[in-house]
Parts: C-alpha cells; structure tokens; sequence
C-alpha cells in the first residue's frame, strides 16, 4: 500500500508539471483510477503531515471536485463504515491542519460533501458537522472559528429544514463574529457569510427583514477590507445589489454613500473604485425606482464616472496604430463609460440627463483633450438611455459636436466621430433627415485626414452607421461627393498597402461602401465600374494572414454591390466572382475556425444566391460543406464551481453564468456567432431555392431539429425553428411520403420548444414557425399524443398570461411605483400580448386544417379563452379571444353555434368597443358569421347590422387610427346582404353602403366589397346603378382608387370581373366620355392599367 501511495504522490506532482506531455499522460492515468481508490488515496495525501505542501493542495483540489462533478457515482456505492470515515476524517483534519491554506480547503471539501448529503426532504445527513460548526464558532481558537465561517459562506444551506428553527442562533453567530474586535480576518469572512446567507435566501422575504440590522456590519466589513487590499466583501455586496436589492432597502442610503467614498477615493485600486460604482449601477437596473429616491446620490456619482473616463494615456503612436487592439476592459475610462451607458438605460433619460448636461457642457470647454474625448464619448454612451430628453435638443448638440470634427487634438476628432456614429445609431431616421447636408460634409472633411489614420478610419465607420439608417432618397443627392471621396481615399490607402502593408483605413472604406451600395440599391449602377475592378483586385491580392479581414470584408462588399445593382449589372461580374469566392474556400480548407473570412464568404454566397436565383444552385456542392461544418460548430462548455472559476478568465473568451450555490456554467464564445450567421444562411439557401435546396433538406434538418434547444445563442434557434417551415416546402417535391417523414422527425421537437423556450422573442418565433407547418402539412398531422401535449402547454401560456397581468397589477400598487416603472410594465404586457398572438396564429392553422373535427379538443382550453373576452380584461386580450372565436366561426360552422353562449353577447358588445382592435375583430366575426355561420345566427344580424352601420357612420370612423376597423364593418355588412338578405332591408341600405366604397387599408376585405359590388352590377341591380345608369361614373372612381390604393391586383379573379364591366361601357360612346371625364389623372392612368393587365 505505501509503495502504491508513494506512485499516487508521484502522479500528483506530475499533474502540475509544467510541461504538457507528462502533465496529459498524469491526467490519463488520474482518469483510470477507479473513484473509491481515488478518494482512499486523495484522503491519505490531504492528511499525511509529511506530504509536500503543494501535493496536498493538488489533493485537496481534486476530491473536492469528484465530490462536486460524481457524488452519485463515488460515494453512495462506498461501504458505510468507509462513508463514516471519511467524514470523521475531513473534521480531523480541520482541527489537526497547521497550514491554513490547506485547511480552507478542507473546509471546501467538507461543504461540498454536506452540499450532496442533504436528503430531498431538506435533512443534512451529517449531524456531526452541525455540532463542528457550533462548536467552533464558539471556540478560542481563531483557526476554528474561521473555518466553521467559511463552511457556512461556502454552503449557506447547509442546516437543510432545521434553518428556521436555528434562525436566531445563526444571526446570533454572524453578529458576534462580525464584531470580533482583535481579527479583522474574522469580521470580513463573518459578513461574506452573512451575505451567502442574505443571497441563498433571495426570495424569503421575511427571512430578509429578519437580517436586515446585520447590513450595517457588512457595509463597515466593505469599508475596512477594501483598505486592507480585500475586495471580496464588495464584490459580495455588487452580488446583493444584483440578486436581492430589497435587502438594501432599509440601509439604502448608507450603502450608496459608502459606494461613492470608495469609488471617489484615488487611494484603493481601479478595480475597487470600479467594483463600487458597480453596486450603484447594479442598482439602476434591479431597483431603479428604489434608486430614483436617492437622486443626490446619483448627480454625485455622476462626476465620479465622468473623472474615471478622463483616465486616459498619452500615447504618441496612437493616430498611426494599424492593428486596433481591443479596449482595456479593465481601464477606468472603459469602465466609467459604460456606467454611465448602464445608468442612463437604468433610470431614464429625465434624471440623467439634467444631471450630466452641465458637466458634460464643461468638459468640452476644458483645454485638456482628454476632457473633451471624455464629455463626447458620455455623450455616445447616454444616447440610448436619455433617448427621448435628447431627441427635444438633438440640433443644439449635433451642432456643437460636429465643431469638434475640427477639434485640433486627432483622439478629440476620433470621439468626435464616435459621437456622430452612435447618434446616426440612436436617433435613427430623424437624425439622417434633420442633419444630413451636415454630418456627410463634416465625415468627409474628416475622412481626408491623412496623418491620422486611425481618425480617417473612425470617420468612416461614422459614415457606416449614417448610411445603414439612411433612407434612400435622401442619400441620392450626396451620391456623387460620396462615391468621389470614398474613391480617392480608397485608391490612395490602397497604394499605401502595398508600399507599408497599413490597411486599418481601407477595411473601414470598404465597407463605407458597401454600405453606401446597400442603401442606394440601383442609384449605384453608375459608380460600379468605378470600384469592381479595385475590390476584385484586393479579393485576388491581400492573402497574407493579417490581411484576412481586409479580404473578407472586400468580399462582403462585392456581394452587397451585387445585390444592390441587381443580376443585369452584376452578371458580367458574377461568374468570376463566384471563382474567387470558391478558390479561397478551396485553397483555404485549412481555414482555421476563427478566421474573420468564414462569416464575410457565408454571408456573401448567400447573397449571390438572392442575386443568381435557381442559377446558384449548381455551387450548392461547394459551398454547402464549409456551411454545414460551421454551422455544426460545437461550443466548449464547463460546468465550473466557483473555486475553480477564479483560474479562467474571460479574456480567454470565456463567460460565464453563475447558477448559485457556487456553481458556475462556462462557455467559450468562439464561433458562436459564426455557428449563428451560417445557421442563418442555409435559411436563406432554403427560401430562395425552394425545391432545388432538395437535396440537402435531408442533412439540414437533422442539424437544425436538436439546436431549438441550443441556448447558448438565441440567433441559432430562431435559424433552426425559421427553417422548418421552408425545409417542409423544399421537401413537397420528394413526395407525401418523404414530407411526412420529415415532418414526424420535427413535430416532437417543435412543440417540446414551444414547451421550454426560455426567451419570448425566440418562442414567438418557434410558434410562428410551428402555425406554419401546421398549415403546410394540414389535416391529420397532429396526433393524438401532439394535441393532448399542445393544449397542455397552451394552457400553461394563457395560464402564465393571466398571472403576469395579476403580478403587474401588483407592482402597480408597490411603494417604488412610478412612471419610469409603468413604462417597464408596458413593455412587458406588449411582449405578453405578443405571445398570445401568437396562440391565435398556431389556433388558426389547426382549424383551418382540421374544421370541426378539432372542436372536442379545444374544448379543454374554451374556458380560457371565454376569460380572455371577458370585459374587464385588457383591450388586446378581448381582441385576440375574438380573433379565435372569429376562428371558430369561419372554419368550425355550423357547429360553432354551440358556443354562442359564450361569444356572441361579448361579440355584439364588443361592435361598440373604445378600442379599434377590438371593433374590429367584432366586425370581422359577424362578417364570417354571414358568410358561413348557418342558419342559427340568423337573429344575431337584426341586432348587428343597426351597430354596424352606426360605427360606419360615426364622425371619426374614417380616422388613422379607425380606418381598419370601420372597413371591417362596411365588409361585414356586405356580407350580411349577400349571404343573408332576409335578415336585412338591402334596398334600404345599398345607397348608404355604396357611398362608403372604396376599402383602401384593408386589402383582403376590399376584395369581399369590390366582389359584391360586381355581382350586384353583373344583376343590373337598379339601386347600384342609378336610373339611366347614373351611378356608373360614381363606380369608376371607386374602381379606380380601389387601383391607385392597391386594393384591387392585376392578377385576382375580382380584377378581371371589374374590367369587364368597364369595357362594357366602353362600347357606348357617350356614356364612357361621361364616366372617364369624372375622373382625375391618377384615376384615368389606373383604369388604363386595369384594362390593360385584366
């Protein structure tokens, strides 16, 4: 045995060796050990005294995390006289280890093991660490009372269902040590302690109340360890200011004065001063109507993160750098600026921006240039949160920041800049209609600077962000100055690669150009020429590695010229462009994954495929290779406990997530976003190719099905769930056998997601997707297992629906309400509703599938949706339970009478409603009700028809805000007269109902009016036209607006009918010269029109 425990050092020591070879076979060796040997081994290393310092730690480390990552697999198989040990031993140990280092690890591992030794009924089944922990805590060893403290921060939870009962003498513990006068090491680990605790119970809010007097210990506790070099109980309080910021409530005002003092004091390191305004700006998101109290805290801050961002180098070689490193995330400019882009967003522009206007005013008149970078870049980060404040002066601040485009300093000019880009960004398209003429001539001049490239480059990344939001023609008249300018500057930086290798400038021009491309679309024809030769040149030259980005964004800008100018310019072009693109892919397999020109090449083929249409297909066996290998990218993840967190960085392109209880999740983000845009584009390979992307439906889904459920990107699922729908579409032509097949291989998965998807963005798009399928693949393609697991989970949404409205309700009536607050809760309705819409939609498709054979199912839901049009619910709710009756209606009838008891009262009452949307869908289902109800509703039209013609008839019902509802009305009585004359005097209401002819928003309802209007004239209806056929010049203007407004195509069944009985009138003379002199120009050219494609 010694002489195994002997190999077992050795191999210890070998896991720390420095050079990789031995360290990777140790760790093979390691991973062979069965789990029972591993902890008999690591146990005897952690307690032999004669073991080197740095073996035992090894040791420590490693059973702490079997204990953490195989608990189920190791220990319960153990024997139990072997469990027993082993806890007996972690205590020994405790008390017997002289070196502290060591013993706090112990202390970990003894909190890890009772973390897993808390039964499912909330008993810790190691009584024997309870009485450690009391013992100790009360010991006159300080050692001993350490531990017992760091166990406890370690596991908060650790007195599973005894916690209540032990409350007193748990507080009772952590204020004694939080008052330990002689070690400051005992009062700064007891408030850590206190605040695990004050975490791990977030929720409890009378557990909360109960802790609230040990806050002012752990504030004192902050304020100490910071100035002895310990920043862990400020981090502790940034995580309560995160987790659980009513437990500052009633100390709220101590704790944001200390924060300032700390962060205002030169004294303590960036980090400290940075971690406290954390707490402050942590703040303004979790509990920014509790902070809204305490605006003198906040104006005091303010300055605080405005001298932090005056925190900047000189650096003379800064104009000339070529390669841009990333900003120092840890540096106090970057940290102060994105506090105040974090506040502003926090608690809203009107405290903000009154507080900073003055400071940020003062700052630009200072001669330092580093006070007027820091006053124009607060102004970049407070443009989205003070977003409404600013707009009111837009003109006196873009006025005065343009002066600085001139500012004699180049980092001035480059904030500058930044200014004027994050503006065109936030304050899109006003910005680019009230200041065109004079932000385009301001990044030009600016753009000329030669001896600053890194200004030149900052300026067109400014003409980026202006031309994107740019509406087209308002960019046509600057066309020519632009193409000018970008021309020179590019042909010049291109003479300067070659004879320097800079390129930083020319990447930016680029892609000013394609940019500038994209928004003019066909007004670039004209300048093709011009720049085609040079991109395909730099495509064709710049192939050394650190030219990699240069090249793909050139190979971005062709595709988007392409697709601006469109297939006839581009064609001459396309074939050696897609040579190009397919030589790089070829002689570039070796690509590494994080090369820039993998997402510019994917992005460009699927443009050459929007541009080439069927002709792309002949690449797909190219291109589809790298697309699916990037696409398929799998992401390094690590479940991680907070121990071991503290030895990766983020900077390695690790983040991470924290799941409490010391766990951590981490995911390399590289390739991510990559993984997303590939996802993207074999939709769109899917959407253009329709069925010539057959071939490779196959191999798509069976990628795309799993990552609904990839939740480390929301782009990716949205990708998977957008191609369903298409797949299906590309797949028809295979078959029905093939298609159902297909769909079989992703119903299950869709519904799950619709089940699970955490993001309401991301579900609404699943459901979306999933209502299409449905549509797609109709009657039959849900069984019963499907339908009896949707209406499980619908119920769920329209439960979780009513809930969320009740929480607001809530929150309306809490102490921190105000308006900023009812703006948050407006938002979050609007997302609610919005996920009801998309109930409807998946509503729709299954009844339009399946009819009424449907109905017994959705009985189980109907009580749900009789709640949704009660009349004290929400507008929107009423609105959408009406659409789903109007469902009902149109493809369930005659046996949807049998719920008219629960909607037709609402449904009539609902015709007079304050809220268009619901008039509407009021109107909408009497409308149906005419067309397909049946015999049963006949009374129901007496009593409609008078509302109906009543809303029509109001004085506003032609306004915006009306118009589709009171043309859903005139539609509706429409059809009343042509599928239920009897229940209505037509003669009586046809003159009424011509005059409020033509429909001209709703487009689908026009068609039902301008049929019927045919059918009565086709019946020479003598009401419609007028004795002596007086009314036809009245039918011509309608006709004819129903044309110039779009509401009658070319090609539908309606338009050919129309333009019959227009050439009937043709043939008599007189009375066409008639009709066509009522007429106005517009009016002449659409009935021209109309005869002509018709």
């Amino acid at each position: 045995m010694a002489a195994e425990q002997q190999q077992f050092y050795l191999l210890l020591s070998n896991l720390m060796s420095p050079d990789n070879t031995v360290r990777k076979q140790s760790e093979e060796t390691y991973e062979t050990i069965p789990g029972q040997t591993k902890i008999t081994f690591l146990l005897q290393a952690i307690r032999d005294a004669s073991a080197a310092e740095e073996v035992k730690q090894m040791a420590a480390v490693l059973l702490r995390r079997l204990l953490s990552s195989s608990f189920e697999e190791v220990y319960p198989s153990l024997a139990l006289d072997v469990q027993t040990a082993i806890r007996t031993e972690l205590l020994a140990g405790i008390q017997s280890e002289a070196s502290s280092n060591i013993r706090k690890k112990v202390c970990d591992i003894a909190a890890e093991l009772s973390r897993n030794l808390i039964d499912d009924d909330g008993n810790n089944q190691w009584p024997e660490i309870l009485k450690f922990l009391f013992d100790s805590v009360n010991s006159q060893d300080v050692s001993l009372r350490e531990a017992a403290l760091h166990i406890f921060w370690n596991f908060p939870g650790i007195f599973g269902n005894q916690q209540q009962h032990y409350l007193d003498v748990i507080k009772r513990m952590l204020v004694q040590c939080m008052q330990d006068q002689e070690n400051p090491q005992i009062r700064t680990l007891a408030a850590r302690a206190a605040a695990s605790f004050v975490l791990s119970n977030e929720s409890n809010t009378a557990l909360l109340k109960h802790f609230s007097d040990l806050l002012a210990g752990i504030l004192q506790a902050v304020n100490e360890s910071c100035y002895r070099g310990d920043d862990s109980v400020l981090k502790s309080l940034v995580e309560i200011a995160d987790t659980a910021p009513k437990y500052l409530r009633p100390n709220l005002e101590a704790t944001l004065q200390l924060s300032l003092k700390l962060c205002a004091d030169t004294n303590l390191t960036n980090m400290q001063r940075q971690l406290a305004l954390e707490v402050i700006v942590t703040l303004s998101e979790t509990a920014a109507a509790m902070l809204r109290k305490h605006t003198n805290i906040i104006a005091q801050s303010v300055p605080q993160m405005l001298s932090m961002m005056v925190d900047l180098e000189e650096d003379e070689e800064w104009a000339m750098a070529d390669e841009l490193e990333d900003d120092d995330f840890d540096s106090n400019a970057v940290a102060g600026e994105s506090a105040l882009d974090r506040i502003a967003c926090g608690l809203g522009g009107k405290i903000v921006l009154p507080m900073i206007k003055q400071h940020i005013m003062q700052m630009l008149q200072n001669p330092d240039w580093k006070y007027r970078h820091a006053g124009l870049m607060a102004l970049s980060a407070i443009g989205e949160g003070c977003h409404q404040q600013m707009e009111a002066i837009l003109s006196e601040i873009v006025s005065f920041v343009l002066l600085f485009c001139q500012d004699p300093h180049p980092r001035v000019r480059y904030a500058a800049c930044n200014a004027v880009g994050q503006m065109a960004t936030d304050f899109a398209p006003t910005f680019q209609k009230k200041f065109h003429d004079k932000v385009i001539s301001a990044l030009l001049q600016t753009m000329e600077d030669q001896s600053n490239p890194r200004v030149q480059a900052h300026a067109a990344a400014a003409l980026i962000n202006f031309t994107e939001d740019c509406p087209k023609s308002l960019l046509a008249p600057y066309l020519d100055s632009l193409v000018q300018h970008l021309h020179v500057i590019m042909v010049a930086k291109l003479q300067e690669l070659i004879q320097k290798g800079t390129k930083l400038v020319l990447e930016q021009v680029v892609t000013s150009i394609a940019s500038v491309a994209d928004t003019a679309e066909e007004k670039f024809v004209p300048y093709y020429d011009l720049f085609m030769p040079s991109l395909k040149h730099i495509v064709e030259n710049a192939v050394q590695k650190e030219l990699r980005l240069l090249r793909g964004k050139t190979i971005e800008c062709i595709s988007l010229i392409g697709l601006a100018v469109g297939k006839e310019k581009f064609m001459p072009d396309a074939s050696a462009v897609m040579q190009l693109l397919l030589k790089t892919q070829t002689d570039f397999s070796d690509l590494e994954d994080d090369d820039p020109q993998i997402s510019y090449m994917i992005s460009a083929w699927a443009r050459m495929c929007k541009i080439l249409g069927k002709e792309f297909q002949q690449y797909l066996p190219v291109v589809m290779g790298p697309l699916m290998k990037t696409a398929s990218i799998k992401p390094e993840v690590a479940l991680l406990d907070t121990q071991d967190m503290e030895n990766m960085t983020e900077d390695d392109g690790w983040e991470f997530v924290n799941l409490g209880d010391q766990q951590s999740f981490g995911i390399k983000t590289a390739g991510l976003e990559e993984k997303a845009t590939a996802c993207q584009m074999l939709v769109c390979y899917a959407k253009e190719l329709k069925e010539g992307f057959v071939e490779y439906t196959e191999q798509v889904v069976k990628l795309m099905v799993p990552l609904l459920k990839f939740y480390f990107h929301d782009g990716v699922r949205v990708a998977a769930s957008e191609s369903m729908p298409l797949l299906l579409e590309c797949a028809r032509v295979r078959g029905p056998e093939y298609l159902t097949q297909m769909w079989h291989f992703m119903c299950d998965a869709l519904i799950k997601a619709i089940g699970t998807e955490p993001d309401s963005d991301v579900l609404s798009e699943i459901m979306h997707s999933f209502a299409k399928c449905i549509e797609l693949m109709g009657d039959g393609c849900l069984n019963n297992e499907h339908f009896e697991e949707l209406s499980g989970i619908l119920k769920g949404k329209l439960e979780e629906h009513f809930k969320n409205q009740e929480v607001r309700q809530a929150k309306r009536q809490d102490e921190d309400y105000d308006e900023q607050v009812e703006e948050t809760l407006q938002d979050e309705d609007d997302n609610d509703v919005y996920i009801l819409t998309k109930v409807s939609d998946i509503l729709h498709s299954i009844f339009s599938s399946y009819r009424e054979k449907v109905l017994p199912w959705f009985e189980q839901l109907l009580q749900l949706f009789v709640n949704l049009i009660c009349p004290h619910r929400p507008w929107a709710d009423r609105q959408w339970g009406l659409c789903i009756f109007d469902d009902v209606i149109e493809h369930c009838s005659p046996s949807s009478f049998k719920y008219a008891e629960y909607f037709l009262r609402p449904m009539m009452q609902a015709l007079c409603d304050s809220s268009p949307e619901v008039r509407q869908a009021a109107a909408y289902g009497v409308g149906v009700m005419a067309q397909f109800g049946g015999e049963s509703y006949r009374p129901a039209f007496t009593e409609a028809v008078p509302l109906l013609v009543g809303v029509i008839q109001s004085p506003d019902s032609r306004a915006k805000e009306n118009a589709n509802a009171t043309e859903n009305c005139i539609s509706a009585v429409a059809k009343v007269m042509k599928y239920r004359p009897e229940c209505v005097n037509v003669t009586e209401l046809l003159p009424h109902w011509l005059s409020w002819l033509p429909l001209n928003e709703d487009k689908e309802e026009a068609v039902h009016t301008f049929n019927y209007l045919c059918d009565l004239i086709e019946s020479n209806n003598p009401i419609v036209l007028g004795p002596d056929n007086t009314n036809l010049p009245k039918i011509f203007i309608i006709i004819a607006d129903g044309v110039v407004n779009e509401s009658i195509k070319g090609e539908d069944g309606c338009s050919k009918r129309l333009a019959n009985v227009i050439r009937q009138v043709q043939v008599s003379g007189g009375l066409w010269t008639q009709c066509v002199s009522a007429l106005n120009e517009a009016q002449q050219k659409a009935i021209q029109d109309l005869l002509n494609t018709a």
